[in-house]
């Protein structure tokens, strides 16, 4: 048994109080800067999702006092809704227009990281189509595919291919489609920052081994390129779906929805019933269901990423 001796016992317990002291300081200091962000969290953010989840379970309206509905709104939309299900399908279709943007992107990111003259003037052109207001892209868009004095129609309209105008934005096999081009094209620029800075991270050695061993372009483009990229693939489908969830000015610029439901998001949709139709209470259960189900697929795109999206290693 060791013996210590009292002095050595008192400042021995005096370096604890003093370790605690300074750990229980960087605590309260850790408090104080995230104090405010966790508050304006809380009252922007948690609060309005509870009370929009209890909107949901009620018959509410600005004039007289709410009552309790069960599960009205989820039946009447899931069962009676038929433009409900439109919307959320043009919802999926302009998720799954995702990677034809991302595939765009990345052939352009391939040209523009080649040594070629004047490649850093073709990644500023290619860029530039994102840093633009969402409202202007819709306008751009709109007079573009205008059925009497849009530039596409004119062009068709000169070569012959149709003796008038394509009401591009009226019909409703076109609309989606032509809604869909521009907004890959405004998120182009985006995916090819992303994926041009994946590119330049992949080592050069790595192409010239295998080139020596006699592997061809398509190759190296399969087993190097591609699985190299996969992290900035990820990041691009992430942003392809969040952008599909929130894409409201383009639509509403561009078509406010129509013709009919034919490019209704469930933001939209979302939007028309609470401040055009005034049934809060209804579009707070289209709400839910749109917070669910960008939910699940946040799950699915994290365990198809290895479960790790946005680990981050603190080391011991």
């Amino acid at each position: 048994m060791v013996w210590l001796h009292p002095f050595q016992v008192g400042h021995t317990v005096f370096e604890m109080q003093l370790i605690k002291k300074k750990r229980t300081r960087e605590l309260l200091l850790i408090w104080f800067f995230i104090t405010p962000s966790l508050l304006i969290f809380t009252l922007y953010r948690i609060i309005p999702l509870l009370w929009n989840g209890i909107l949901s379970f009620q018959f509410w309206s600005p004039y007289k006092p709410p009552e309790f509905a069960k599960l009205y709104h989820y039946e009447e939309m899931l069962m009676y809704d038929d433009a409900f299900w439109q919307v959320l399908w043009n919802t999926i279709v302009l998720m799954a227009s995702a990677p034809i943007g991302i595939a765009l992107a990345l052939f352009i990111a391939i040209l523009v990281n080649a040594r070629i003259r004047g490649r850093d003037i073709y990644r500023t052109i290619v860029f530039m189509s994102y840093p633009v207001m969402t409202v202007a892209v819709g306008i751009i868009w709109q007079w573009l595919y205008n059925e009497k004095v849009g530039l596409f129609n004119y062009i068709l309209m000169s070569l012959g291919i149709t003796d008038k105008g394509i009401p591009f934005l009226q019909s409703f096999n076109l609309a989606l489609p032509s809604v869909i081009v521009a907004s890959i094209w405004q998120v182009l620029g985006f995916y090819m920052i992303i994926l041009l800075t994946g590119l330049q991270n992949i080592p050069p050695s790595l192409y010239e081994s295998a080139a020596i061993d006699g592997a061809s372009a398509w190759m190296r483009f399969r087993r190097i390129t591609l699985p190299m990229l996969k992290p900035s693939i990820f990041i691009c489908f992430v942003i392809g779906i969040i952008n599909s969830f929130t894409n409201f000015d383009l639509v509403y610029v561009m078509t406010q929805g129509g013709p009919g439901h034919a490019t209704d998001l469930l933001v939209t949709y979302i939007y028309t019933m609470a401040f055009k139709l005034s049934k809060f209470d209804y579009a707070a259960a289209i709400t839910v269901i749109n917070f669910l189900f960008f939910l699940g697929l946040t799950l699915l795109a994290n365990k198809a990423s290895g479960g790790e999206a946005g680990a981050v290693d603190v080391g011991k």
